[in-house]
């Protein structure tokens, strides 16, 4: 069987042979991959079925929910990929220009990290959208997904290889690592030298366990314990469309809504339709006294709500008094991935945006718009929420490093007017 190591070396020679396509034969082998995943959409749908059933068996409800691949977001899917084809290119962007007084230029290009090692779990939708984003951005990718997903992963995989081919690409530019063993993902962050960055999307465990166990560097994706604030001046409508647009459109993604914060005004006048739209819809609400005392169907939230990422139809509420209130809550329990404000109130806008420390604050919006796409950057490849390098929904260019070529005309330090070094 092959190792991790060897996968990892293969990727490694097919990242230096992506360096010599142009940014058009990468596109075409985009669309040729596109081409060769429709070609084999029942195939896919089938494998994905598998899966889906052998999850039921062993995972909640939500995973399940994030497993699956039907035909609406297939075509979703291949629609992101194609789209990605039509973005710019990074590594083809005129460079920045400096030119010192003694006639040296320096430019800083933009170019490839060479492998990426993707490590995530359930979503086979990660699967194509980082291989196609790494591509793009001429890099190579190894994929390590989760074993509840293998069976969809392995189709897909074999068909963008196929894709590759088809288009004179190295098909090792796009490599599955099998998720026989947690291992491997440990063995992955030890190839430093061979892998040039690791991306882990997931839950906290996942990303925690690459971060601490990687010399590997790492790019830090979090998880989304994400909160709605209603201020105190929030229109009703909007209010409740966008909560339940925020928790319900698609609960098991981490831009999905947790927790509501509600201002104990708005509460007192218009609570109850708040409640009953989100019980309306399925949604099972974890509240404190003054939420409970609104309906009786509201359960006792608990401290572990407030810090949980249910990633369901689930939701924990809390009244409070004010914009500092809430903005105390979210810095103790938040995940600093994406936080929205509903009110027609500037102060208490401008407020809270000073006051939270995310990677996107919205206001009278859903938080649902944190994606690569939404943003216009294509499909993301995670979305950051540390500080270093990119913050964020992951697009091209923070796939993508700097490189400086100074060109002179025999200048040598001593001659120089800048002596600080």
């Amino acid at each position: 069987m092959t190792t991790t190591k060897q996968l990892a070396l293969q990727s490694k020679a097919a990242s230096k042979s992506l360096s010599s396509f142009t940014a058009a034969e990468r596109n075409d082998a985009l669309q040729a991959i596109a081409n060769v995943l429709l070609d084999h959409k029942v195939d896919i749908l089938a494998a994905n079925q598998e899966d889906v059933e052998l999850a039921k068996k062993k995972c909640k409800p939500g995973d399940v929910g994030s497993l699956n691949v039907n035909r609406r977001t297939f075509t979703i899917d291949l629609t992101r990929l194609v789209h990605v084809k039509t973005l710019s290119d990074p590594l083809s962007q005129p460079p920045s220009r400096y030119v010192r007084d003694d006639g040296l230029v320096i430019e800083n290009h933009r170019v490839p990290f060479g492998v990426i090692a993707m490590v995530y779990e359930a979503r086979p939708n990660v699967t194509v959208d980082a291989a196609g984003l790494c591509l793009k951005s001429g890099n190579s990718v190894l994929l390590r997904g989760s074993s509840s997903a293998q069976k969809t992963n392995r189709v897909l995989v074999k068909c963008m290889q196929e894709g590759l081919k088809n288009a004179g690409l190295p098909a090792d530019a796009i490599i599955l690592v099998p998720p026989h063993t947690r291992e491997n993902v440990k063995e992955l962050g030890q190839l430093r030298g061979i892998v040039d960055v690791m991306i882990p999307r997931g839950g906290a465990a996942l990303i925690q366990a690459v971060v601490q166990n990687s010399t590997v560097p790492v790019l830090e994706t979090g998880e989304g314990n994400c909160h709605l604030f209603i201020d105190q001046s929030a229109r009703e409508d909007m209010a409740i469309s966008v909560a339940i647009d925020a928790k319900t459109d698609r609960p098991s993604v981490c831009n999905a809504i947790e927790t509501i914060l509600v201002n104990e005004d708005w509460l007192s006048r218009h609570g109850k339709q708040l409640l009953q739209a989100l019980l309306s819809k399925g949604v099972t609400i974890y509240g404190d006294e003054a939420v409970q005392r609104l309906d009786n169907r509201v359960k006792q939230a608990t401290e572990e709500d407030w810090a949980k990422e249910y990633l369901d139809r689930l939701v924990a509420i809390k009244c409070v008094s004010s914009v500092a209130e809430a903005a105390q809550h979210i810095e103790k329990y938040g995940t600093k991935h994406s936080e929205a404000i509903i009110s027609e109130d500037d102060e208490h806008v401008a407020q809270f945006r000073h006051l939270i420390d995310a990677a996107a604050v919205y206001h009278n919006a859903s938080t649902r718009f944190t994606d690569g796409a939404e943003f216009g950057f294509g499909a993301e490849i995670g979305i950051s929420t540390q500080k270093l390098h990119a913050r964020g929904p992951l697009g091209l260019e923070a796939l993508t490093a700097n490189k400086y070529y100074i060109t002179g005309t025999g200048q040598t330090k001593g001659s120089g007017t800048h002596d600080a070094q």
